[in-house]
């Protein structure tokens, strides 16, 4: 189960972290970075599933100092889920409203900043020996490469259908990174061929794999886009990725 640490981040707030333990020695530690729904019961069961691996699994609540709690999270998640077309619409307004202040510039650089902390911790944890990796899903893909760009301890990147970030960040990328997405994700696949051709002439070590019947959010099996078989592939591979190069 899930233990909840406090740290400060670089601002000096307070930074909730979940921390989940192996129960031997840890094969290396992790990083799990949250969707845009924030540090929801999807996420903590997805960090216990790689402490289950034998990972050290830190998953910090970065969005709550953007304004969207746990719970909110839950609620605009589920209201964005519904069945019902006319719920989706309606809420709409809603998430926009909630979510105005992760966009800034000033969010990016404070979560960056505070996810540098969270690695500062779990590197100081017995048994890790500076094997540390980063996984992230949507917000927290694209926060996977924003990390990977800031902090050479990461050693291994796998960004679930994130953003890359800026070609002139990439040269900054010392982390193989193995990047997954799904086919029906038009924005980030049409973006896709210039982050390779990006991330290459960067030197970086970077694999895409693209699912032809996936959309955004495949891996989330609370969600409606969920697709079972993209995701326990994906999870094949997210292990294997990682136990080549922390375990």
């Amino acid at each position: 189960m899930p233990e909840t640490i406090s740290l400060a981040a670089a601002d000096g707030r307070p930074l909730d972290v979940a921390v989940v333990r192996p129960t031997g020695d840890p094969v290396g530690g992790l990083v799990v970075i949250h969707e845009i729904w924030g540090l929801t019961a999807h996420i903590l069961d997805v960090a216990e599933r790689f402490a289950a691996e034998g990972y050290l699994v830190v998953a910090p609540d970065i969005l709550s100092h953007g304004g969207v709690a746990p719970a909110l999270g839950s609620e605009l998640f589920a209201l964005m889920n519904d069945p019902d077309e006319a719920v989706r619409v309606a809420a709409q307004p809603r998430l926009r409203d909630a979510l105005t202040a992760v966009r800034s510039p000033e969010y990016a650089e404070w979560a960056v900043g505070a996810l540098q902390r969270v690695v500062d911790w779990l590197g100081d944890q017995p048994g890790v020996d500076g094997r540390l990796g980063a996984v992230g899903f949507c917000f927290g893909g694209t926060y996977t490469f924003l990390l990977a760009a800031s902090d050479d301890r990461i050693r291994a990147a796998v960004p679930f259908y994130g953003s890359a970030p800026a070609p002139d960040r990439m040269h900054d990328i010392e982390a193989p990174v193995l990047a997954l997405y799904g086919a029906h994700d038009p924005a980030l696949i049409d973006a896709l061929p210039s982050v390779r051709e990006d991330m290459a002439q960067a030197g970086v070590d970077f694999e895409a794999v693209i699912y032809p019947d996936a959309g955004h959010a495949f891996f989330n099996d609370t969600g409606s886009r969920f697709r079972p078989d993209e995701a326990a592939d994906a999870w094949r591979r997210t292990l294997a990725f990682l136990n080549a190069r922390l375990g």
